[in-house]
């Protein structure tokens, strides 16, 4: 009766295991994302993270005449590209992102997780 007890209690574990593990550390998708950088600021009270936010201007709205601007929210893991984007603000940038499927506190406040920048411009009106 124990061992049936404990390798009940060991499955349940190990597919306790096995579901965080696809949660929140498979890549679901990835990609490029470019717009301008509107904030990037660090915060949180236990776990600091760093977090930002593109803005994607676009042609195509709903209102005719009008602009549709979309945000992409993001969290960096990585200190150097963290200190690259803060002295980014407000230029457009061109970064690549991982999408996992659940956010952790210590990674970030976002399902979408910055892994490199690969442009930064003067934004030209």
């Amino acid at each position: 009766m124990r061992r049936f007890l404990f390798m009940v209690v060991g499955g349940v574990l190990v597919v306790l295991a096995l579901f965080f593990m696809y949660r929140y550390y498979f890549v679901f998708g990835r990609g490029v994302k470019a717009g301008e950088l509107n904030y990037f600021v660090e915060k949180g009270y236990v776990f600091k993270t760093y977090e930002g936010r593109l803005i994607q201007s676009g042609y195509r709205s709903k209102q005719p005449g009008a602009l549709q601007s979309n945000e992409f929210q993001f969290s960096v893991v990585d200190e150097r590209i963290a200190q690259r984007l803060m002295s980014s603000s407000g230029k457009f940038v061109e970064v690549h992102y991982k999408e996992y499927l659940g956010a952790i506190p210590w990674r970030g406040f976002s399902n979408f997780i910055v892994d490199s920048v690969i442009t930064v411009k003067d934004v030209v009106y």
